[in-house]
């Protein structure tokens, strides 16, 4: 594959097992990862965030001056500015994320779980009821792209899911005179979010986290309960420093697909979608793993014409010969199920002769998309399912953002004297079991004698 500056072609990986000498391999090892360092980034994030905790909107203003080059006098959005940017988006635009927004909704709302009650007795009920966050921040990345379907993936959610108050953050942009890009803005008003403000990377978390009283010149932010949203590396890394202080969806890195395909797929179709991941950043990993070496062959000869003709050739060709790419060989579609599985991928497409039968048997992926018009990009926009997933191989062990990570969980537990009475006696042996006799007496006295709510009593 070649693109300007002559990037060299993508990589292969063999992993069919006549290649492979000295034991078992481990897959999540050997296909290709970004390198996304967060710990190397701590030293860098830390004084930012504790700059914002102590001095607010002032090292706000200032840490927005350095590294977005504008000059503010205040942080928040005009609500009269949402609006304008609404009435001036496209007419096209408007109608795609109407479109986005409305399939987004309705996944959403099926996705609603209610309360759950539990008889375990007479007078005995335990309810599982799901509550929703109070106050949420939604950060949108605008550096190489506006993502303004970002805005839909972060709000549309937290709305389904009854968060009352929604604040959301995006980088200022000097071209627009500090403010985040109008169809952002845009896409704010449609959804009647009001609550804007131009802050970029880890002073925007930070802002969130502790929140930052008015100044002189500009509104305040109230702090947040949860914060959620994709962003660089300094972002992701400001969520690791103040998960403690605030609730995280996730730790989010570089984009990442992975693609499993046997001798039945469309080589231009693979391609393309290898290259349409590519095209986020140059860190993003795009990784084809394969049984057929035809197919391997094909792929490559389908990137060097297509990304030669793209707009952002360069960008793509660092992504598909960076070290976080590659073309991995395995032997069959049932080796390639267990490669898949090991990595874990943000998104996974599946292009093979029977694509629903390996798609259930894919237990780690952020999303995964079946057959060959099914395209990632499907997801990043119209789908209706959502595009902020876990990547780094975090699949394995968490979920894509959902109405789910807006809401909480309480027990509700609710016993008459009749319902503690039939475990009094087991409560006492597990406190005594565990020598904390207070835990048990805390029972007991209830059994005592007559309190006065059974025998009639009231304070007068």
């Amino acid at each position: 594959m070649t693109s300007p500056g002559s990037i060299r072609r993508i990589r292969r990986i063999d992993l069919r097992r006549s290649a492979l000498t000295g034991g078992p391999v481990d897959y999540r090892r050997a296909v290709p990862r970004a390198e996304f360092d967060v710990e190397a980034a701590v030293d860098i994030v830390k004084p930012i965030t504790d700059a914002v905790r102590e001095r607010g909107v002032e090292a706000i203003l200032e840490f927005n001056a350095r590294f977005d080059g504008v000059e503010q006098t205040e942080i928040r959005v005009p609500v009269e500015v949402l609006h304008r940017a609404l009435e001036k988006l496209a007419p096209e635009i408007r109608a795609a994320l109407e479109e986005s927004i409305a399939r987004l909704r309705a996944t959403c709302q099926a996705e609603l779980e209610t309360d759950a009650v539990t008889e375990l007795g007479p007078g005995a009920r335990v309810t599982h009821r799901k509550v929703p966050v109070g106050r949420v921040g939604l950060y949108v990345p605008g550096g190489l792209a506006p993502l303004v379907s970002s805005v839909v993936m972060n709000v549309v959610p937290a709305q389904v899911a009854g968060v009352e108050s929604i604040a959301l953050a995006s980088p200022p942009q000097k071209e627009f005179g500090g403010l985040p890009h109008p169809s952002i803005l845009a896409a704010c008003a449609l959804l009647g979010v009001e609550e804007v403000y131009a802050v970029g990377g880890a002073q925007a978390i930070a802002m969130f986290a502790y929140g930052v009283e008015a100044s002189a010149t500009t509104e305040g932010c109230e702090r947040v309960d949860l914060v959620t949203g994709p962003g660089n590396i300094y972002v992701v890394t400001a969520k690791r420093v103040l998960k403690g202080q605030v609730g995280i969806d996730s730790e989010a890195g570089p984009t990442e697909i992975a693609i499993l395909a046997d001798d039945t797929a469309d080589a231009a179709y693979v391609a393309a979608d290898l290259i349409s991941q590519a095209e986020h950043d140059p860190l993003a990993a795009a990784v084809l793993v394969t049984s057929s070496e035809r197919l391997a062959d094909e792929v490559e000869a389908e990137l060097d014409k297509q990304v030669s003709v793209t707009k952002h050739a360069e960008r793509i060709g660092i992504s598909l010969s960076g070290s976080q790419s590659g073309i991995v060989l395995v032997d069959d579609v049932e080796q390639g199920i267990d490669v898949v599985n090991a990595y874990a991928a943000e998104h996974l497409e599946i292009h093979t002769q029977n694509p629903d039968v390996a798609a259930s048997r894919i237990r780690n992926a952020g999303a995964i998309f079946v057959g060959p018009h099914a395209p990632v990009s499907l997801g990043d926009y119209c789908a209706g399912s959502n595009h902020v997933l876990p990547t780094g191989g975090c699949a394995c062990h968490s979920s894509g953002l959902s109405v789910r990570a807006f809401t909480k969980s309480v027990h509700v537990v609710d016993y008459s004297r009749e319902g503690l009475a039939a475990v009094r006696d087991h409560v006492v042996t597990l406190a005594e079991a565990e020598d904390l006799p207070g835990h048990g007496a805390a029972v007991s006295v209830r059994f005592s004698e007559p309190s006065p709510v059974e025998s009639g009593e009231t304070t007068p």
